[in-house]
């Protein structure tokens, strides 16, 4: 019978849930004495058990996953262990010239550590290149668009590529967006749209803002699409991004802006899109660079936790090279430069090559504690978009009257 028992409050998902069993079964046949209760829970619930209901400080948890977008929160609240102090007792091996700065910088608080990452995620554009590259493909769409059928530079390109492919009859659509109310893709989506349009979520004082041009044509540019059945696949509003994914490894979609671990899910063994999927950058506006997002998952020991040290020892096992490359066939993305530079890895999963390139370009949300509130207000802006015909840049005034509101800054 185990003698300590740890319990994980887990992002619902089973490319997550079937990594960490396998982790915890490895780990268990080591530590016999250590048992684990690992509960996935949705986005929502998940926060909400973990910050709403201090599941983290008052001992409910032990482990939570926390992703990055929740860090300054959780710091600030006091709601996860430091870890510098159980690092310098026992290090992590290569910790942090292992990891890639992209991964390493955002968890630093000063020289403080409050969590080890887990999982890597930067946004890409995930599309078929075996649509891409058939001659027939690219000859009707030069005689159609009067240009080459590549992955698109530009939004312009992504709208004409995305009508060309739709053709439901075929059960084949240009592309989807991860439209589901979580507060997160949405705000993840806008943010890609905002940022490749030059524009951006705070001033030169922090100030949180979303009445700007760039704002109305990103909103402009998301809710056409998602509401063009000639685009996208329908029903968007009702896909997070894990069940956007599934869409995608159906061979449903042509192309998608979405995590970089929906692109290695469809090249592993079985999948009926395995070397059929490529990435590319995201496309930007006419004359703008490309950007991406970088959000990845962590994992964090609770401060109301009573049991530390054997929290810390297991995330500490998590860390070794062999257990992140592990996690790789279950689709999770490894976190280790070892990894992702791994000839067998890039072999079975072609889109690991770029993955480094992607991550280190990548860029991240505004660090603060009241991101989550500035993503519930974003959300319901886009949610308004979707559901009404009110013009964009009302629907994004009554958002800035929100934020002036609550004084959402961000510095």
């Amino acid at each position: 019978m185990s003698s300590t028992l740890l319990r994980i409050a887990v992002r619902e998902f089973s490319d997550f849930e079937n990594a960490l069993a396998e982790e915890i079964e490895i780990y268990r046949k080591q530590h016999p004495g250590v048992g684990f209760e690992a509960v996935p829970l949705d986005l929502h619930k998940l926060h909400g058990e973990m910050f709403e209901k201090n599941g983290l400080r008052n001992g409910m948890w032990d482990i939570g996953y926390i992703s990055t977008d929740w860090l300054a929160e959780a710091v600030e609240e006091d709601t996860v262990e430091e870890l510098t102090p159980y690092m310098k007792q026992r290090p992590v091996a290569d910790w942090p010239q292992g990891w890639a700065r992209s991964i390493v910088d955002p968890l630093l608080f000063g020289d403080r550590l409050y969590t080890l990452p887990w999982h890597d995620g930067p946004e890409c554009l995930i599309y078929r290149k075996d649509l891409f590259e058939d001659a027939g493909e690219q000859e009707r769409f030069r005689n159609q668009y009067g240009y080459e059928l590549k992955p698109p530079r530009t939004w312009k390109q992504f709208s004409d590529i995305a009508r060309f492919f739709t053709r439901p009859a075929e059960n084949l659509y240009g592309t989807l967006f991860a439209a589901f109310p979580d507060g997160h893709n949405t705000l993840y989506d806008f943010a890609l749209q905002l940022w490749s349009r030059g524009g951006e979520f705070e001033d030169e004082d922090g100030k949180a803002v979303l009445n700007t041009p760039e704002a109305a044509a990103s909103l402009d540019f998301y809710r056409n699409t998602i509401r063009d059945a000639s685009m996208c696949y329908p029903g968007a509003e009702d896909f997070d991004s894990t069940r956007s994914g599934d869409v995608v490894l159906s061979g449903a979609i042509a192309m998608m802006v979405n995590w970089f671990g929906f692109a290695a899910r469809c090249d592993r063994p079985g999948s009926p899109l395995r070397g059929k999927i490529a990435i590319a950058p995201i496309p930007s506006d006419e004359g703008k660079p490309p950007a991406s997002l970088s959000v990845f998952w962590t994992l964090g020991i609770g401060t109301g936790s009573k049991n530390k040290q054997a929290a810390y020892d297991f995330i500490h096992f998590l860390t070794q090279p062999e257990m992140d490359l592990g996690i790789v066939k279950h689709g999770t993305v490894g976190v280790r430069l070892s990894t992702w530079r791994s000839d067998n890895v890039q072999k079975q999963i072609p889109a690991y090559a770029k993955i480094e390139e992607i991550s280190l370009g990548a860029r991240k949300l505004p660090r603060s504690r009241n991101l989550p509130a500035f993503a519930e207000i974003l959300n319901d802006v886009a949610m308004e978009a979707l559901k009404t015909d009110a013009p964009s840049a009302a629907i994004l005034a009554k958002g800035q009257a929100r934020i002036d509101a609550q004084r959402i800054a961000f510095r």
